[in-house]
Formats: C-alpha cells, structure tokens, sequence
C-alpha cells in the first residue's frame, strides 16, 4: 500500500498536466499559433492606447474564453477521431459544434475589440 500524495502535489501535478496541454496545443495547433500572435498583438495595443482596467478585463477574458474553446476543440477532435477515426456524419456534426462555438467566441471577441479600440483610432 503506497502513501498518497497531499492536497498540493496533487494540485502541483495537475498544474504540470495542464501546462503539458497548452505547449502541446501551441506547439502542434496552427489556430492557437494565429491566435497566441492576435493575443499578443492586441495586448501591445493595448498597452499603446492605455485602456482602462474595464477594458483590460474584458480583452483579457475573451482571450482566455477565444483560447480555452479552441482547446477543447482540439481536445474534441482528439477524443471524436480516437473513438472513430472514419469519417462517420455524427462524428462530423460533433466537431463542427465545437468549432462553432469557437467561432462564436472570436466573432464576440472581435466585435468587443471594436468597441474598445474604434474610439481611440478615431
């Protein structure tokens, strides 16, 4: 009978399983790639308009909502194509779901960019 590991290397495991999954993601993903650099470039722009913290917050919560779906879409593709590697219609259906809903969260995204950024360009 071996000694179970506490409360925190439990959480510090489970913290280096999930940071295993984003450089996986980033390394083997083009999306993410195209969206780590949008990310990166709105945050510079960010910074260079001085938004407020209202806006900050927001920018930095659809980033995160943008890049978490796209993982779990990922993460759906994985599980659809491991359960059925053929091309089968449900299996289909099941994954343009997932990516609709990424795609859903980026259109917001963009739309919450232009209210932000609009004003202070103009």
């Amino acid at each position: 009978m071996s000694k179970k590991d506490s409360f925190l290397v439990n959480r510090l495991k489970s913290v280096g399983h999930a940071y295993k999954g984003v450089v996986h993601l980033i390394k083997t993903e083009s999306s993410i790639k195209i969206q780590v650099c949008i990310a990166i470039a709105v945050t510079i722009t960010g910074f260079y308009f001085d938004i407020s913290n209202t806006e900050w917050l927001i920018q930095i919560v659809f980033i995160g909502l943008v890049m978490s779906l796209e993982g779990m879409n990922t993460a759906f593709e994985h599980i659809s194509d491991f359960v059925h590697p053929d091309t089968h219609e449900h299996i289909g259906r099941i994954k343009d779901i997932a990516a609709g809903a990424v795609l859903i969260a980026a259109v917001s995204a963009v739309i919450a960019a232009l209210i932000i950024y609009i004003p202070k360009i103009f």
